[in-house]
């Protein structure tokens, strides 16, 4: 069995410090090139005008109950 951290002086390939000399190491991964298969293209359709006139409205019906509600209480 092998020790995990060698002796740098006694390991060969290596300088006094226990750096591997330029070339006797394979070069860095080079990345990915591509992938397999396509992704499927993004879905761009937006929602439309007419959820947003749904959300305003439902935000003035809340709005109108709620001061209903102080108004009734305030009486």
């Amino acid at each position: 069995m092998t020790s995990p951290d060698p002796e740098p002086r006694g390991t060969a390939g290596v300088d006094a410090r226990g750096n591997p000399f330029p070339g006797d190491t394979p070069p860095a991964e080079g990345g990915v090139s591509g992938i397999s298969t396509p992704e499927p293209p993004e879905l761009r359709h937006a929602w439309g005008t007419w959820p947003a006139w749904l959300v305003v409205l439902l935000c003035v019906a809340v709005s109108l109950m709620l001061i209903g509600v102080i108004i009734a209480l305030a009486v």
